[in-house]
């Protein structure tokens, strides 16, 4: 037969089949379940809190990190960008997580496990700095001399520290919000192709202009944040990107006339009869 016949389509692999929907909305809520569990142990550490508050304030200042308070200058400037830095700070956090990896899930199944389990082990890192290391947030060191603006201009996720049972308030290092905003960024680049991928990155950066501003979180909150996920980053890797299939290039059927690859006055390919000098130089 003169006529190539176009390869089967690859079956998907393990690493790019779609994995099953029920699992992963269990595996997901249990994470999540686990997580608020282990924040919940975690109170009651309240000396100890404001006493590594204290040392990490003091470690900012050796280290001659920017102070939080001239971000929060900027945002209390004007009502309307404080309330707008706690609003991004209150309702950004885990919905753009949770769009991030439906999307990944829908759309790249290689990249969706891939950033599941490093959104896993950055979590499960936390917590056990959470319980290791308690500490209290900027807005509540005195020292500081922060303004609480979630209590003050709202909206507050945060009610009184000594009657708050849904969450820890001294869960400060290392910040999830950070960390999770730089995952999503990192995850979005490596799975798409667009040449503007890379604005992906405001959203960390505004994130972490927001927890600091809002004196919710350290500049060392982020930098623990960002150095776990750096070592979870680094032990998975993600899928390569996928290309398009290269197309096959049928050969004509037997008796279909040749449509010549050479024009007028070319030199014929090789092997093929040469055309006569009466037609050359009519074609002339």
């Amino acid at each position: 037969m003169n006529a190539r016949t176009e390869p089967a389509p690859a079956e998907p692999d393990s690493a790019t089949a779609r994995p099953p929907l029920v699992r992963e909305l269990l595996l997901v809520a249990g994470l999540f379940v686990l997580y608020k569990l282990g924040r919940r142990l975690a109170t009651g550490h309240t000396d100890a809190a404001f006493a590594n508050a204290r040392h990490v304030w003091d470690l900012e200042r050796a280290l001659s990190l920017p102070g939080e308070g001239a971000v929060q200058s900027l945002l209390l400037h004007g009502d309307l960008l404080v309330r707008a830095a706690n609003t991004y700070y209150a309702t950004v956090h885990f919905p753009a997580t949770a769009a991030f990896l439906i999307w990944l899930y829908l759309r790249r199944p290689g990249h969706y496990r891939w950033a599941r389990r490093a959104l896993a082990a950055v979590t499960a890192a936390a917590l056990v700095l959470h319980l290791a290391f308690p500490l209290a947030p900027p807005r509540m060191l005195a020292a500081a001399g922060l303004t609480d603006t979630g209590r003050v201009y709202g909206p507050s996720v945060y009610g009184p520290p000594a009657t708050d049972t849904l969450s820890n308030q001294f869960a400060a290092m290392p910040s999830l919000h950070f960390g999770w905003a730089l995952m999503v960024a990192l995850g979005l680049i490596a799975a798409t192709r667009s040449r503007l991928r890379w604005l992906w990155l405001a959203h960390p950066l505004l994130t972490l202009l927001v927890i600091v501003g809002t004196a919710n979180h350290y500049w060392l909150d982020s930098l623990v944040a960002a150095a776990l996920l750096a070592l979870a980053l680094a032990v998975l890797r993600p899928p390569p990107r996928t290309t398009a299939p290269a197309r096959v290039r049928r050969m004509p059927a037997a008796g279909a006339a040749a449509v010549p690859a050479h024009g007028p006055g070319a030199p014929p390919p090789s092997g093929a009869p040469a055309a006569p000098p009466e037609l050359v130089e009519a074609g002339r």
